[in-house]
């Protein structure tokens, strides 16, 4: 009975796992620019004497879906949605950089743009600057112009330019801040945290710890202003894989108290005997 017991425990862990995936992309089925998590669920055959009878479900990491949500028009000067392919990129709070597609911006009481979460938006040399200012304009390609206060009516001075960069999707991955970063990074970053507060020594470490290399930018990547890209979450979809998964767990539960009796039964035939 260990077989049934374990097959089935197995896949009811599992299935938990992709309930609370499902569950955290519905909850974000209204945030901007977000990015559907999948689960890489893996069958493992377990191999011994004898035939390979049972398979197990593992956990394979989590994916992520990156095509793209719809564009909505909002008219707000300072909202952005790429075009096609791309994302935008942004400084984090450990100083690294990453990458999004949520263009809801805005200036920051010190006037430096950044997104909605408050990661600053990187331009040509660095985080962008704001200039005060009665009219803002945002480009195709990400040009960022301005009317200053008092200024000419009508004149446009040009601040700087958004970065814009567009790499292979498989060398991303995403953080649990929602970011996208270059493979290899997000371990950086939990080892940055981890050991920040081991004392002097390690923090001096990492202080010397080199910065990712950053992507270049693309000027092919063009933006639409005044617009937003919803999250590609499909919310009728995650509700119908919400029920799915919920009867599949109910299943599996079932043949774990099915084993426990007939463990239970095959235990009183043999005090009979």
């Amino acid at each position: 009975m260990d077989r049934m017991v374990y097959v089935a425990m197995s896949g009811a862990r599992e299935i938990m796992h992709r309930q609370a995936s499902n569950n955290h992309n519905l909850s974000n089925v209204n945030t901007t620019g977000f990015k559907a998590d999948l689960d890489n669920i893996i069958s493992n055959p377990v191999k011994g004497p004898g035939h390979s009878t049972r398979v197990y479900a593992t956990a394979g990491g989590t994916l992520t879906d990156l095509s793209p949500g719809s564009i909505f028009t909002t008219g707000r000067e300072l909202d952005i949605a790429l075009d096609d392919e791309g994302f935008i990129a942004v400084r984090t709070e450990e100083g690294r950089e990453a990458y999004t597609r949520a263009g809801e911006l805005r200036v920051s009481a010190d006037g430096v743009l950044e997104t909605f979460d408050g990661n600053q938006v990187m331009g040509n040399n660095g985080p962008i600057a704001v200039p005060p200012y009665d009219q803002l304009l945002i480009g195709k390609d990400g040009t960022i112009s301005i009317q200053p206060v008092d200024g000419v009516q009508g004149v446009m001075v040009e601040v700087d330019r958004i970065k814009l960069v567009n790499p292979d999707p498989a060398r991303l991955e995403k953080g649990p801040d929602g970011l996208m970063r270059i493979k290899g990074e997000q371990a950086a970053r939990d080892w940055t945290i981890t050991i920040s507060g081991a004392g002097a020594q390690a923090e001096r470490a990492v202080q010397e710890q080199p910065a990712a290399a950053a992507l270049p930018a693309d000027p092919d990547v063009a933006i639409t202003s005044g617009a937003l890209e919803a999250s590609n979450v499909n919310s009728v979809q995650s509700l119908v894989t919400m029920v799915s998964l919920s009867r599949q767990y109910e299943l599996l539960v079932k043949m774990m108290k099915t084993a426990e009796e007939v463990d239970a039964s095959a235990t009183s035939l043999l005090r009979l005997e």
